[in-house]
């Protein structure tokens, strides 16, 4: 079984070495002690999400946090190229599910878009719970799949926002049923940002595909079968992770 990983502040230590101890405790410390039943003697990674991490073995266990004794330290670099997915607000709970499968997979960026066929709409107070979903969502998922860098989920998105992310990034891509182009073919950069647009359940509208093209955004076939929105982000992942050398 693979060591569990938990968050934690590992700045206010980070001059410290081999031996030093740290507390776990809030909700990350009551679920490792009250949920997973950790004992002494057991491995955990911590980490801040951005890339530090610190190896430990649990020496004392309270009934809502525990004490840590940090084996090593060290520090993961991000990926690169960047992988940016711009994803239109499905359905449901299908948002969260395409947020899990892309933290799991290695997505770095998640943007909700505002697409002009989203069925759903974030608006007003629902938009703030929305949107704390994604990110409690994308931040479990990252700790089961044991990334210490933590995709970021930013705020919804606008069509003239997302236009104005493709035009600076390194590649810009709109994933399209009739375009002529597989993505699987687009020569990719070594760094920089990849942006990958998913359209919502309706598709993508006309005014925004020429809105993209502006922008330099490339459109992309995924494949021979038109995927769910929820399922589709994930899936242009694995084909540009895997090009890049990342995967």
């Amino acid at each position: 079984m693979s060591v569990p990983v938990f968050l934690a502040d590992l700045s206010a230590a980070a001059s410290g070495g081999q031996g030093d101890r740290v507390l776990l405790d809030g909700p990350e410390g009551r679920h490792a002690a009250a949920v997973r039943r950790l004992r002494p003697g057991e491995r955990i990674d911590l980490t801040d999400g951005a890339g530090l991490v610190a190896e430990c073995v649990v020496r004392d266990v309270a009934k809502d946090s525990l004490t840590a004794e940090v084996l090593r330290r060290y520090e993961v670099e991000a990926a690169r190229p960047r992988l940016v997915v711009v994803q239109g607000l499905p359905k449901g709970d299908r948002g969260e599910l395409a947020v899990e499968m892309m933290t799991e997979a290695g997505v770095d960026v998640i943007v909700p878009w505002a697409a002009s066929r989203c069925v759903t709409q974030w608006k007003g107070e629902r938009a703030g719970k929305a949107l704390a979903r994604w990110r409690s969502t994308a931040r479990e998922a990252g700790k089961q799949a044991r990334r210490f860098h933590l995709p970021e989920v930013t705020e919804q998105a606008t069509t003239a926002q997302v236009a104005e992310l493709l035009s600076g990034a390194a590649l810009g891509v709109v994933l399209h049923e009739e375009a002529a182009r597989p993505l699987s073919g687009l020569p990719l950069p070594a760094d920089g940002d990849v942006v990958v647009v998913v359209g919502p359940e309706g598709g993508i509208t006309d005014e925004e595909i020429a809105a993209f093209r502006a922008a330099g955004a490339v459109p992309a076939l995924l494949g021979p079968t038109v995927l769910r929105t929820s399922t589709a982000g994930v899936a242009a992942a694995a084909v540009l992770l895997t090009r890049c050398g990342r995967w």
